[in-house]
């Protein structure tokens, strides 16, 4: 049938045609017409005009729209599952309640559309322009919504779990009690967005641009935010426990009693944040930038209900509390690590740290012609010496720097610990603990016993060693030099048999003193 004798049918002779199974009505002018409940499910519609036309309720399962002209036209309730609206212009055109499961609106133009509690789950909305659309209690789950615009868009209590907006516009957007759980936002555009007491957790926003959201009461737990643009954000009462923020951008943000308990934002900028009543338990104070931070008290207790508080009323206190430098433990082992030995190494850390998870991050390594460098880079001061203890295990120098650690803690066990002038002893007691705890496993269990002979047969593992460990003050300490560190001679392994020997017999000897010690411990926070 002829185009032009479609364009000239009213609603009954299009209905009558559908019936006897016309479904080509490609480029169709239907602009005004009224076919509200009407079945023209599987017909072709593509680039017809149903401007102001009214289709509410109508049956449009799997029909073919693409780049037809609705603009304005009344759809609500319709049934548009599975539908092909690929290119279509739906501005303005009223969608509420609207069937559109699983539909097809590819680079769509939906511009201050109403789609109120309407059905898109699953549905194609990509590169799609939905700016200033009204998405109030919409179903968008699983959607594809990839570089869309939802510029000023409403979306107020939607639900957009597993949805796909990566790289989407949503510029204040309103997304407020809107749950978008599991979804990917990387590299979204977010700025001035309303999300408050919205479900954001376990959400990719990995470098989105939050810069002035609202997030006050929005749940971003296990969120990941790693490299995210949160400058000026509102996150009070915020919970973001668990998320990834690392070198997170949260310059002037308002953390305000936000909850960052098992957080890791190691390389965040907080330059003029504001932390006061911040939980902040497990959460590493290392690696950030804090200049200017507001932070009166903060909530360091595990279940975040204020049973540990810590008072940082100064600018002073704050800097003391947060430090830009992390805990290292250095191991200097006089002699170049060759391919054999880097094997042993790494089979030999990876079996401790199933027993020891605290050893699961390997340490960075500098070979040079002479020497290797071991760094092990730490969150926890407390765990300095545990970490020593344990980095040193494969090495010969094992016993003798086990020596002096434990010749250490009894130092700071010892009576005369007592005469001296320490306002918390807490720390003392955290490193001493967690030490005594480790050597108790290693003594009993062997976690080298598979790898015994190939560390005893490779003299990478026999060279002297330097241990030294620095907390987060930038303060360093030697646990452990090898007397014969740096000299040629002990490339006679009788002589270096001998200064280990010496030096397994007197370890004290390479003991710091006893002030020195708890200085260095003092320094910690």
């Amino acid at each position: 049938m002829a185009l032009v004798e479609i364009a000239g049918m009213d609603v009954t002779e299009i209905l009558k045609n559908y019936a006897a199974g016309l479904r080509d009505f490609g480029a169709a002018e239907l602009a005004e017409m009224n076919l509200s409940g009407a079945n023209l499910s599987s017909a072709n519609l593509s680039e017809a005009n149903l401007s102001v036309a009214n289709l509410s309720g109508a049956n449009l399962n799997r029909t073919n729209l693409s780049r037809a002209k609705l603009n304005v036209a009344r759809l609500s309730g319709a049934n548009l599952s599975e539908a092909n609206l690929a290119q279509a212009n739906l501005n303005v055109a009223n969608l509420i309640r609207a069937d559109l499961r699983k539909a097809n609106l590819f680079q769509s133009a939906l511009i201050r559309a109403e789609l109120i509690r309407a059905d898109l789950s699953e549905a194609n909305l990509s590169e799609a322009n939905l700016s200033g659309a009204d998405l109030r209690e919409a179903a968008l789950r699983q959607a594809n919504l990839r570089r869309a615009t939802l510029s000023d868009t409403n979306l107020r209590g939607a639900f957009l779990t597993s949805a796909n907006l990566e790289t989407a516009n949503l510029n204040s957007a309103d997304l407020s009690r809107g749950n978008l759980s599991g979804s990917n936002l990387r590299g979204a555009e977010l700025r001035h967005a309303n999300l408050t007491l919205a479900n954001l957790s376990g959400v990719n926003l990995s470098g989105a641009n939050l810069r002035w959201a609202d997030l006050s009461g929005a749940n971003l737990r296990w969120a990941d935010l790693t490299g995210a643009k949160l400058s000026g954000a509102n996150l009070v009462g915020a919970d973001l426990s668990n998320a990834h923020l690392i070198d997170a951008s949260l310059v002037y943000a308002d953390l305000t009693q936000a909850c960052l308990i098992k957080a890791n934002w190691i390389g965040a900028d907080l330059t003029g944040a504001t932390l006061t009543g911040a939980k902040l338990y497990a959460v590493s104070r290392f690696g950030l930038k804090t200049d200017g931070i507001t932070c009166e008290w903060l909530d360091l207790s595990p279940e975040g209900d204020k049973s540990k508080i810590v008072h940082l009323s100064s600018t002073e206190n704050s800097k003391k509390f947060f430090s830009n430098t992390l805990p290292t433990v250095r191991i200097v082992v006089d002699a170049p690590l060759d391919l054999d030995a880097n094997l042993a190494l790494a089979s030999t850390y990876h079996q401790m740290a199933q027993l020891y998870p605290a050893l699961k991050k390997a340490p960075s390594l500098k070979v040079g012609v002479r020497r290797t460098l071991l760094t092990f880079h730490i969150e926890s001061n407390a765990e300095l010496f545990t970490i020593a203890y344990l980095a040193i295990f494969p090495f010969s120098d094992a016993v003798a720097t086990h020596r002096n650690i434990t010749a250490l803690v009894n130092l700071l066990r010892s009576p005369e610990l007592g005469t001296m002038e320490i306002e918390d002893r807490e720390q003392i007691e955290r490193c001493t603990t967690a030490l005594q705890n480790a050597i108790a496993q290693l003594e009993a269990i062997n976690p080298l016993q598979v790898n015994s002979e190939l560390l005893a047969s490779n003299s990478f593992f026999q060279a002297p060693t330097n241990t030294m460990v620095t907390n987060s003050s930038d303060r360093s300490l030697s646990v452990y030099y090898h007397p014969a560190f740096g000299q040629p001679i002990l490339n006679q392994p009788s002589l270096l048999s001998h200064f280990q020997t010496d030096s397994m017999q007197t370890p004290e000897t390479a003991l710091p003193s006893l002030e020195t010690i708890v200085d260095f411990i003092k320094a910690f926070d």
